[in-house]
């Protein structure tokens, strides 16, 4: 499981034109789910999803996690992250999992951060074709592996 993570002072999701995940401050996550990835590795990104620490403390340190400032967390589908782009002029998807096993893990991961996170957790629509607008606080942006 892989997630890029970005500090956003606001974030949207909208398909066919409609708006159906939407945060204020807090993080957007761009998730691909692997082949295999078990029920640990999922609970693991939960955690480090709302534990890492990128927010400013009152140093001006990024020492604070999405759970200490109770912002928002979109989290969105995306297959093409986890896409092998090591050789040839066109991404190829098989280090992605297969469509019915990344809906059920990324769903698993949705769940976790709802039953722990007490702020907002929005999402895309898996699957969907999604039209994404955020505005990154930073620029802050991670690539976070369980």
């Amino acid at each position: 499981m892989l997630s890029l993570i970005q500090r956003v002072t606001r974030a949207s999701v909208a398909v066919d034109d409609m708006v159906i995940g939407t945060i204020d401050g807090g993080l957007l996550a761009l998730v691909a789910v692997e082949p295999g990835d078990s029920d640990a590795q999922i609970a693991r990104m939960a955690e480090r999803l709302l534990g890492y620490r990128v927010f400013a403390d009152e140093a001006g340190r990024m020492n604070r996690s999405l759970a200490d400032t109770g912002g928002g967390l979109l989290l969105v589908s995306q297959f093409t992250l986890a896409a092998d782009t090591r050789s040839g002029m066109r991404p190829s998807f098989t280090t992605a999992a297969p469509p019915a096993e990344a809906e059920q893990g990324f769903n698993r991961l949705v769940d976790i951060c709802r039953g722990r996170h007490a702020g907002r957790v929005e999402t895309g629509r898996f699957g969907a074709h999604m039209v994404i607008s955020l505005v990154n606080d930073g620029p802050v942006t991670f690539l976070l592996r369980p």
